[in-house]
């Protein structure tokens, strides 16, 4: 899924330009399951939150809580959306 990695890059990336290191990503059970071996490639530890769904939290665990830009959400689901529609079209033949 080269979209999961342009998301995750673009999170880390975002909070490295606000001075912070991410070390962390919370992911939910979804999130986990059509991204586990993406996550494999990034040295962050991961942490299953089961209220998170289709949702990860990039974050740099020093700051998380304390300050509001130390986090990044993104999700999975528009991406599946995305997919099930193309798959739905190609069933078509559009």
């Amino acid at each position: 899924m080269r979209e999961v990695h342009d998301l995750l890059n673009r999170a880390i990336q975002e909070l490295r330009e606000e001075g912070l290191e991410p070390d962390v990503i919370l992911v939910g059970p979804e999130f986990l399951k059509y991204t586990g071996q993406v996550l494999g490639e990034y040295k962050l530890r991961i942490y299953k939150i089961e209220e998170l769904g289709y949702d990860a939290v990039v974050a740099d665990s020093q700051y998380l809580g304390q300050m509001k830009r130390a986090s990044r959400r993104i999700s999975v689901e528009p991406l599946l959306e995305e997919n099930e529609m193309w798959e739905e079209l190609k069933k078509l033949d559009v």
